[in-house]
């Protein structure tokens, strides 16, 4: 579904993008660099409605695109004891940016979070069935996943958002400490679960044509199919690090060494991928996009 239905395709494309310090809004900068589509960081907080008001009457934006949130640091167990600051961004600040979108008559893009499902009886480990679009999220072990099936429903009565689920971002860069992969190889032990990932470079891009599609609802925003800890691990031992080792423990283990529980689901990627047919699959999207181009040669 598009909004509104003539669309602005008849002006030149400008971005006003929010989250310009995090990680998705950093990379979306660079990518309308290269890209060469005029854009401006968002100034205003999220909740501070005059602010948004501002930047959208300075900036005549043609998109709006929300890469701004709080996951914690170094972690969401961080948004179990902030809890005031954690919902003032990611319901309030989230919900008053749609509101000001739908006023001022812009689709915004919202990039959003899968982790508000967990494998059930319905949705069992490894059996290829996975949560859709209008599923009711089933996780609310953190307090972060909590909030964001919060928003997500209360999105869905506005017709200008597109809702895009990420699910355990990576990306080429392997250095970067929210980077999924990065996360894995520093931890003492990992877990080992098929999951829904979301690979950045490939995706990302995607997420710009879905705006100017003025595509709208909610997306499941993952590759298809699933990856688990292990595999990923195996590829950076055969890539990246001969050498590297690691150790698994199970949920019971992981448990007493995190505050909230963790999100492991497998999300269908159909709607996706029937929208975007040259979607790759998740593991081969993660050899293409981020193995291959960091590729340790012999000597190297």
């Amino acid at each position: 579904m598009g909004f509104p239905a003539n669309g602005s395709s008849e002006k030149p494309l400008k971005f006003l993008i929010y989250g310009r310090t995090g990680w998705i809004g950093g990379l979306l900068g660079k990518l309308c660099q290269a890209k060469g589509i005029d854009f401006e960081y968002g100034r205003g907080r999220l909740e501070n409605r005059i602010s948004l008001e501002s930047d959208i009457a300075s900036v005549n934006p043609t998109h709006v695109f929300n890469a701004a949130g709080v996951t914690g640091r170094p972690n969401v167990d961080w948004c179990e004891s902030h809890k005031v600051e954690t919902i003032r961004t990611n319901v309030v600040g989230t919900l008053t940016l749609a509101d000001v979108c739908r006023e001022k008559g812009l689709v915004l893009i919202n990039y959003a979070t899968g982790c508000i499902f967990e494998y059930d009886e319905a949705h069992p480990i490894g059996s290829g069935i996975g949560f859709k679009e209008e599923d009711t999220p089933n996780f609310t072990g953190s307090f972060y996943s909590k909030t964001k099936a919060m928003v997500e429903e209360l999105l869905k009565n506005y017709e200008n958002v597109c809702t895009l689920r990420v699910r355990m971002p990576i990306s080429s860069d392997l250095t970067n400490p929210r980077n999924f992969i990065t996360k894995i190889t520093r931890y003492d032990k990992v877990v080992n679960i098929p999951n829904s990932m979301t690979i950045l470079d490939e995706l990302l891009p995607i997420s710009i044509e879905m705006g100017k599609r003025n595509l709208t609802g909610i997306w499941n925003f993952t590759n298809p199919g699933v990856v688990s800890h292990n595999e990923i691990l195996e590829m950076y031992r055969g890539y990246i690090d001969p050498s590297f080792t690691w150790k698994n423990f199970n949920l019971e283990e992981q448990s007493k060494v995190i505050i909230a529980p963790r999100s492991n689901n497998e999300l269908d990627a159909n709607k996706f991928k029937t929208e975007f047919p040259e979607l790759l699959p998740i593991k081969e999207s993660l050899i293409k996009y981020v193995f291959e181009p960091n590729k340790k040669t012999a000597g190297a």
